[in-house]
């Protein structure tokens, strides 16, 4: 998906709120304009060049922007020339608003360590770390126990990496040749380009995949006296055995004396929330059965996922499954065929494997996502014929519309015309000659184009609720800055109201989250 303009004003606010105004400007100046040199960055935004210099830093620290070279062929004989550009990752921008999500996340998978949680939350705040830094930062808040403090950190880092929540950096600067760099031609909207798996892969996406460090590389402690030990650990990794050999060529390949930098693994975090909005959309759809295969089938195949992100999950068969839904509790009342029944519900073919198709959960979630909005904005008979619309697919007349979803014929074309004003629908005008010259009115919901739209109100909503919030801070401060033991009756009243409202936006800043992330990052 695009970055649309609010996209863009919602990132640059986290930025600023993070990291001021400076770095907001150089990193809103890549947003607008696409990867730039350092020179012309710094002309564009007009600041000094140790300005510019270390607002990237603070950037490429914080995992938000990727330098890259691009190699252009040189002219009249001339060599190839390289430049150093640098990319602003968007999608990184939002990530920090989810960082609590992330460490939710890692506390229910890992059983609640608290030492892996801390050495989490220490990446998620600083952005890259070396094992010395994360040992430095730990020693610094924890007491001394009966376990060296370095060895909990190893140990620590070794338990977030089998589950790919931490991985290396990628590399600082990978080179981008004009073949991979060379933009595709725009192709025209229309209604089969609805489909947002058939957008092209964006630069950002083909800059992140080069600079992303090998498999056998990404996840491993690089340990040379602990490689036995940690077999199974590559295995996990790579979904099949790695020769010791090949191993070590990747690592001899690198350089010795080179420090190892960590970060958390952004795209292991989204993975899991997208298999949790698909688990809560059938959920809402479903028993506790289709969820229970459902969330018995993501994880039997998560260590697959892990490496090869795909739409639909890898097959399995019917006895795997039963064995991974008599698992749990649900599970254990289930019979066989309860189980066939709920992979039915789920849309999977009755054959010797079984697979499901994340993509169409995902696009019906969004559909109804959608058509909430609708309901909530315009109506029950809004909600009634733009649901009629979205099914059909094609153009529809007005008359044929309103006969459809029983609305009055005089109110159709007003409600229609509404949503059309709104851009939720798509209209077009024939000219009809028989029997007698009038002009007819079709309408249909253009997808593609609408789940943009729609986004760009979801980052406008996430960025007012962000300016709410950061306004009540701002005019409380010096309640908030007052002892306890010294407010009073009233000052209690105002601390308790700024509580309540706080605990509000900061819960519908969640909610808005779930849903943005199903039209940008799943």
């Amino acid at each position: 998906m695009v970055m649309t303009q609010y996209g863009i004003k919602y990132a640059v606010h986290i930025i600023t709120a993070h990291f001021g105004n400076l770095v907001a400007k150089v990193c809103e100046t890549l947003l607008r304009r696409g990867p730039l040199t350092l020179r012309l960055l710094i002309r564009f935004t007009e600041l000094t060049s140790s300005q510019v210099n270390n607002s990237l830093l603070i950037l490429i620290q914080h995992n938000c922007v990727q330098a890259f070279t691009a190699v252009t062929e040189g002219e009249f004989g001339d060599a190839p020339k390289a430049d150093t550009q640098y990319l602003a990752l968007f999608s990184n921008v939002l990530h920090r608003m989810r960082f609590s999500k992330f460490l939710a996340i890692a506390s229910e998978k890992l059983r609640k360590d608290k030492d892996c949680e801390e050495l989490l939350e220490g990446l998620l705040q600083n952005g890259r770390l070396s094992m010395e830094q994360m040992v430095e930062r730990a020693q610094s808040s924890k007491h001394a126990g009966n376990r060296p403090i370095p060895d909990i950190v190893h140990d620590s880092l070794f338990k977030l990496l089998n589950a790919h929540f931490v991985e290396r950096c990628p590399a600082p600067e990978p080179s981008l040749s004009p073949k991979v760099e060379e933009q595709p031609p725009p192709k025209k909207r229309g209604a089969k380009a609805a489909k947002i798996s058939e957008v092209p892969e964006t630069l950002e996406q083909r800059v992140v995949e080069s600079a992303r460090p090998m498999e056998v590389l990404r996840f491993s402690m690089g340990d040379t006296n602990t490689e036995a030990e940690k077999s199974e650990h590559y295995s996990q990794i790579s979904g099949q055995k790695r020769k010791h050999d090949d191993l070590e060529m990747v690592q001899d390949s690198g350089d010795a004396d080179s420090v190892i930098l960590w970060r958390a693994n952004f795209d292991e975090f989204i993975r899991c929330l997208r298999h949790k909005a698909c688990i809560e959309h059938v959920r809402s759809q479903f028993d506790d059965g289709v969820v229970n295969v459902l969330s018995a089938i993501l994880e039997a195949t998560r260590s697959s996922e892990k490496i090869v992100k795909t739409e639909i999950t890898v097959p399995l068969s019917l006895d795997n499954i039963y064995e991974e839904v008599m698992k749990n509790e649900v599970g254990r009342s289930m019979t066989l065929d309860r189980v066939e029944a709920s992979l039915s519900s789920l849309g999977c073919p009755g054959m010797d494997d079984y697979q499901i198709n994340l993509r169409k959960i995902i696009e019906q979630a969004q559909i109804d996502e959608v058509e909430s909005i609708v309901l909530k904005r315009y109506g029950r008979d809004a909600y009634r014929m733009f649901r009629f619309l979205s099914k059909t697919g094609g153009l529809v007349e007005t008359e044929k519309i309103s006969d459809s979803s029983f609305v009055d014929k005089n109110e159709a074309p007003k409600i229609l015309y509404r949503l059309w004003k709104d851009e939720y629908l798509y209209m077009e005008k024939v000219a009809l000659t028989v029997p007698r010259h009038s002009l007819c009115l079709l309408w249909r919901v253009d997808r593609y184009n609408l789940w943009e739209h729609v986004l760009d109100e979801m980052y406008h909503a996430s960025l007012n609720l962000q300016l709410r919030q950061a306004y009540e801070m701002e005019e409380n401060k010096e309640l908030l800055s007052l002892p306890p033991d010294n407010r009073n009756e009233p000052l209690m009243k105002r601390f308790d109201r700024l509580k309540k409202v706080r605990g509000l936006l900061q819960s519908s800043l969640l909610k808005l989250d779930d849903a943005l992330m199903l039209f940008h990052d799943f």
